[in-house]
């Protein structure tokens, strides 16, 4: 095989790679626009944020009467969580 026709062979490849990926980048991007246009024109509060606020999440979900069960869990929890880190770090310093 000759060297200019294989040279030629790749660069025509290559044209066919960047070429594909430029057509479906551009497809994508149009595509991606489109699909902003139609729920911006369909869809009014985009992006308005209500006038009361965003609420805040809960921290415990279920009933209050559990509530303190999953409190004292939560402390024991962090206790844990505390003496385990501290075993950690004094057994890095050594």
């Amino acid at each position: 095989m000759d060297t200019s026709n294989l040279l030629n062979e790749g660069f025509s490849l290559m044209l066919f790679g960047v070429g594909f990926v430029f057509v479906f980048l551009t497809l994508l991007v149009i595509a991606t626009s489109l699909m902003s246009w139609i729920i911006i024109k369909y869809e009014k509060n985009v992006g308005v944020l209500p006038e009361d606020g965003i609420p805040a999440p809960t921290a415990v979900v279920g009933s209050p009467k559990h509530a303190h069960a999953t409190n004292s869990q939560d402390s024991s929890l962090i206790t844990v969580l505390t003496a385990a880190i501290h075993k950690y770090r004094s057994k890095d310093n050594k």
